[in-house]
Parts: C-alpha cells; sequence; structure tokens
C-alpha cells in the first residue's frame, strides 16, 4: 500500500459479517469506503458460526441479495430458545431461519461488496488511532496511515477500537467455558447433544439436511465437536492436546480426534459497550456486544446493527443531516442487544443439569408452548419483533415495514423492490397525488400505491390499514399519517435532513 497516507471518508476495521455488511450499505449511498482486514484473503478456517435469522433475510432482501444465500443453505421454520419455537405462522415472506455457515456468509457478502467496488486492505491491522474535529488517522501495521472523516470498529469482541477508545464494556464473567472444534475422527461417535453433570456436548457434521424439519447428517466431511470444559478460566488459545483432555474427560476416549482445521474456546461471558459511539468513532457487532452463542444471534445482531448505521453514517457524511443523527444509532440498537443478552443469559442458565434447572426447563417448556409466550419470544429471537421507541402513534411506527404486494399505475410490484437501492420511501395508499415533498424529492422516494388485504405484524397481530408510512432505509416505519395527521414534515427532517426550499410537505385535501 506504501507510505502515504490515503484517505476515505470512512474506514471499516474489520472484514466479517458485519464489516462488510456496513460497508455495501456506505456503498450503496455513494460514499468512499474502505475496509481494514488482518486476514489476507476472505478466507475463513472452518466454517464457524451459522445461520441467518428471518429479520436478516428480510434485510438481504431490502437489498435484492437475498436469494444468493437462500440458494446455498437450508431453510427451517424455527428458532431456539432451550426448545423449537415455531415461526411457520409468522407474516413474512421469509418465516423461517437458513442454515448457513459463516464462511459462506462471508464469501457471498465479499462478492457483493466487490460489485460495489469498497477497497479492502488485506493483511493488514488497525494499531491504533488519533481523532480530531474533523476525522481520524487511522494506524496500521505496516506502518502506513489512513485518514477517515468516521473510524467504524467491526473488529470482534477483543475490539481494539474498543479498547483504544476507552469505552467500557461491562457485563458478566464467564461462568462455563465450551471447545468447538472441526476434526477429523478413527472412531465414530454418536451424533447429537449430550449432557452430563456439568454441561452439554454435541457431535454433528457440517454437511446435513433439514428433511421435514429434522436434521439430517451427511456422510462425509469433518466432525463438528463442541465439549462443555469442566473448570472455566483456562487461559490461551486451546489446541487438540486440550480436546482431546476434555473428550477423554467426557467419554472416556477422544474417538481418535486428528487433524483439525480450526480449534477455540467460547464462554458465557456477557458484556456490551457503554456506548456505540464516542465522537468520530463507532462500534457495531461483536465490537459493541458479547454473549453466549446458544441461539445464533451474535452474527444477525452485527449484520442488523450495520443496517440501522449505513444509511446514518452516510447522510452524516455527505452533511444531509446533523451529526445528531449518529446518536440514535446507539438509542436504537443498545436495547436490542440488551434484549438478546438477556435471553442469551437465560439460555445458558436453561442448560444446567441440576434437578431444579431441569425442572425450571420443563416449567417453561409448558409457557413456550402457549401462542403468546412462544410469539413473543420467537418474535425476539428472529428479528422480526424490533421496536424502535420513536413515540406514541400508530403499532407500525418503529416497526419493519412489511414486505406488502403493492398496486401501483406500473403495475404490481413488492415494497422490498423500493429499498434495493437503500433510498427511503414515502408510501402513499391513499388519493394519488396527495403528498408534495418536493424540499426531499432528492432524498426520498414518493410512490403512490394500493393494497387491500390485511396488514398483520409478527406477535402483534392484525393492525389498522394507515393511509401513509414513510420507510427508513433499513425498513423501518419513521411515521404514520392519515388524511388529517400531521407530522411528516419533522419526520421527515428528524430522518433525512432540513428540506431543500423553505416550503415543506402539504397534505393536498380532497
Amino acid at each position: 500500500m506504501g507510505a502515504a497516507r490515503t484517505e476515505h471518508a470512512v474506514v471499516i476495521a474489520g472484514g466479517g459479517p458485519t464489516g462488510l455488511m456496513l460497508a455495501g450499505e456506505l456503498a450503496l449511498a455513494d460514499i468512499d469506503v474502505a475496509i481494514v482486514e488482518r486476514r489476507a484473503s476472505q478466507e475463513l478456517a472452518g466454517a464457524r458460526a451459522g445461520g441467518l435469522h428471518s429479520r436478516s433475510i428480510e434485510i438481504l432482501d431490502q437489498r435484492g441479495i437475498a436469494d444468493r444465500f437462500l440458494s446455498q443453505g437450508q431453510t427451517f421454520q424455527a428458532v431456539h430458545f432451550h426448545l423449537a419455537l415455531d415461526i411457520s405462522d409468522f407474516p413474512t415472506r421469509h418465516n423461517y431461519g437458513l442454515g448457513l455457515w459463516q464462511n459462506h456468509i462471508e464469501r457471498i457478502l465479499a462478492e457483493w461488496v466487490g460489485e460495489l467496488k469498497v477497497p479492502i486492505y488485506r493483511g493488514i491491522e488497525v494499531t491504533g488511532f488519533t481523532q480530531d474535529d474533523t476525522g481520524v488517522d487511522v494506524a496500521l501495521s505496516d506502518g502506513a496511515s489512513l485518514r477517515a472523516e468516521y473510524l467504524v470498529g467491526c473488529d470482534g469482541g477483543r475490539s481494539l477500537i474498543r479498547k483504544a477508545a476507552r469505552i467500557a464494556f461491562p457485563g458478566s464473567d464467564p461462568t462455563v467455558s465450551n471447545l468447538l472444534a472441526e476434526v477429523e475422527v478413527t472412531e465414530q461417535p454418536k451424533l447429537g447433544i449430550h449432557r452430563n453433570e456439568f454441561g452439554v456436548h454435541s457431535f454433528g457434521r457440517l454437511n446435513y439436511e433439514i428433511r421435514d424439519g429434522e436434521l439430517i447428517y451427511l456422510d462425509g466431511g469433518p466432525l463438528r465437536v463442541m465439549v462443555t470444559e469442566r473448570q472455566v478460566g483456562a487461559g490461551g488459545e486451546p489446541n487438540l492436546g486440550d480436546l482431546s483432555a476434555a473428550l477423554i474427560d467426557i467419554y472416556g476416549t477422544d474417538y481418535g480426534i486428528h487433524s483439525p482445521t480450526w480449534i477455540t474456546r467460547f464462554t458465557d461471558m456477557t458484556r456490551q459497550a457503554a456506548s456505540y459511539r464516542d465522537r468520530r468513532v463507532l462500534l457495531a457487532g461483536d465490537a459493541a456486544h458479547v454473549h453466549y452463542p446458544a441461539g445464533g444471534q451474535g452474527l444477525n445482531l452485527g449484520v442488523q446493527d450495520a443496517v440501522n448505521l449505513g444509511w446514518k453514517l452516510a447522510q452524516v457524511v455527505k452533511q444531509t443531516s446533523p451529526e445528531s443523527l449518529l446518536d440514535t444509532y446507539h438509542t436504537e440498537r443498545h436495547p436490542v442487544a440488551a434484549i438478546a443478552l438477556r435471553n442469551t443469559m437465560a439460555k445458558v442458565a436453561l442448560l444446567r443439569t441440576d434437578d431444579r434447572t431441569n425442572a425450571l426447563r420443563e416449567a417453561m417448556s409448558e409457557l413456550m408452548c402457549m401462542d403468546e409466550p412462544r410469539k413473543r419470544f420467537a418474535a425476539d429471537m428472529s428479528g422480526l419483533g424490533i421496536h424502535y421507541d420513536l413515540g406514541a402513534g400508530h403499532p407500525l411506527l418503529g416497526r419493519r415495514m412489511p414486505d406488502i404486494d403493492l398496486i401501483t399505475e406500473g403495475g404490481p410490484l413488492r415494497l422490498f423492490t423500493l429499498l434495493h437501492g437503500a433510498r427511503p420511501v414515502l408510501l402513499n395508499l391513499a388519493e394519488p397525488g396527495g403528498f408534495d415533498i418536493t424540499p426531499w424529492a432528492d432524498r426520498v422516494q414518493l410512490i403512490d400505491a394500493r393494497y387491500d388485504d390485511a396488514w398483520e405484524l409478527p406477535a402483534l397481530g392484525a393492525v389498522n390499514a394507515p393511509d401513509a408510512v414513510l420507510i427508513r432505509p433499513d425498513g423501518y416505519v419513521a411515521w404514520v399519517g392519515d388524511a388529517t395527521e400531521m407530522g411528516l414534515a419533522e419526520a421527515l427532517t428528524i430522518w433525512f435532513g432540513p428540506p431543500a426550499a423553505t416550503s415543506g410537505p402539504t397534505h393536498k385535501q380532497t
């Protein structure tokens, strides 16, 4: 890269799913963004995490790229608390999760980001930074530096960006420690989940199919092994000897494990950044929150952090919106992650194997079989129940906009197709031509359409049909209006900047 300083509007530290998604969002807004990634290539050693929840699939659909992922994974119509919670009756086109390992998710995202011409500085790490009133100087491991208006740390749970920004990371220390590995074996263990007096363990294959809702392992390929360690607090990176010892401790044999693709240790340490922003430095994904991986929340939280932040950061960089818009990133996303952290802590508690926990797990299972609790927890875990507090009003306000089938002058149209370019939409479902948003016409699409079917939201059920909705680029509803309601000019200004002219939007009376 050379010794000269290179400038970008935004630099992202970390090229995992969160960093890639954020880069794509910024590139769609024509922001000069670059990623700094310590790996020399996008390849991951091993499959790593797996799975996309329903709301994450919707977000990818909003950008027109969901089919790239769906074509390579296995769908399943449930989320997992301590038992499977059915989401097949949820009102969404994507009433399922997607079984797809992280290495494939990253590869597909990287291909998309490549199409958007985002530069990635590979084989290099951010080693530090200094920020001033106009930007951030980012020091790199090769001795060069980058200058950016904003720096975003998407660099994982041990985030150097978070530590260097001195952002507090409060939470709880680990109580459970697990080893996770992909290995070859000379003896075949019994596949599935096993329990003993100090934890849960499992064996599975990376190659599988979902048949009639059942997980079917396919022959061939490495074995995925997860074991709970007897003691918490072992330091350093784990090796094959550590895994062998843990297996012998549990099963009396290590099944002749050999040729590991990768081995890692994870715990139930649960922490969340006290602030997602320090002036011109922001955090997203695991850099902002860490937790036990049960339920597959982490990758999905990170992708959704990125989509919440991307359009806001783009508008601030363009000086369309004031810097205060970035404060809404923390305000909205911190509570969402806090709920996920609470739920994963509860799941860890339910994994214990003593008699009292067994009794609690049975009681919780009875509760979760009831319709309302099932829908409430499944909506949280799938991301479909996210509700940003944008004030009182219609139930749609602050919630995801459903992907409804619109009838327009040009023919039928899926709503999500209007969000492919990550531009906001004012959707008028009343009398055509009823709104004039000329001062925001360069930023907001105005669509006249009809929708004649019922409106339904996950966990909430039926809601009254609105006359008009203002939809943010991330797919959440910023304003709901009818023939008499005011407030559109204020909502447009808050979310998409002040008007380009003195006249504001008006509702034409009929």
